[in-house]
């Protein structure tokens, strides 16, 4: 009897706390996850002469609660074997996503993810999300599986090619 009444007299005085601290105390949000327009960021990926991935910017300072549209660029891209993969997952399991563009297709994930973006051929491709959590997020850019001999679609760094990292920072 005594431990249900602690636990009444608890809950009564959680309740009497937000109500006196007003409606807008528990509903407070870092952003609007449907604010718009989003903000544009570009990263564009390139190939040195010696065959590694060039990242511009290596570092992408972005803030928390904020709509961003990331836009990669793979300019000089001649094929599927020589194309890049885009692996990001520390800042999508850190993020709302929202939508991924590539050409006139859109994607709408609505807070789902997906593993990597490939570019086998020259062109962009657009994420859009909110980052929710602070934190420094490394990405990676490196050649894609088949290139490599391993299977399509493998995530991870791919050792035996030609690799680059960069970071996302969220404040």
């Amino acid at each position: 009897m005594t431990r249900i009444l602690t636990i009444t007299l608890l809950s009564a005085a959680l309740c009497a706390a937000l109500l006196s601290a007003g409606p807008r105390a528990w509903a407070e949000s870092l952003g609007n996850l449907a604010q718009y327009p989003p903000q544009g960021v570009d990263l564009t990926i390139t190939t040195a002469a010696d065959g590694m991935p060039l990242i511009e910017p290596l570092d992408i300072l972005l803030m928390s609660g904020r709509y961003y549209r990331l836009t990669i660029h793979c300019p000089d891209v001649q094929g599927d074997l020589s194309g890049w993969r885009i692996e990001m997952p520390a800042l999508l399991n850190n993020a709302h996503l929202r939508l991924v563009t590539v050409g006139d297709i859109e994607i709408h994930l609505q807070g789902k993810s997906f593993n990597a973006i490939e570019c086998d051929e020259a062109g962009s491709a657009h994420v859009s999300f909110v980052p929710i959590k602070p934190g420094d997020f490394q990405f990676y850019v490196g050649n894609v599986p088949l290139a490599v001999g391993r299977p399509i679609g493998e995530s991870g760094v791919q050792t035996k090619g030609k690799f680059a990292f960069g970071q996302f920072s969220v404040q």
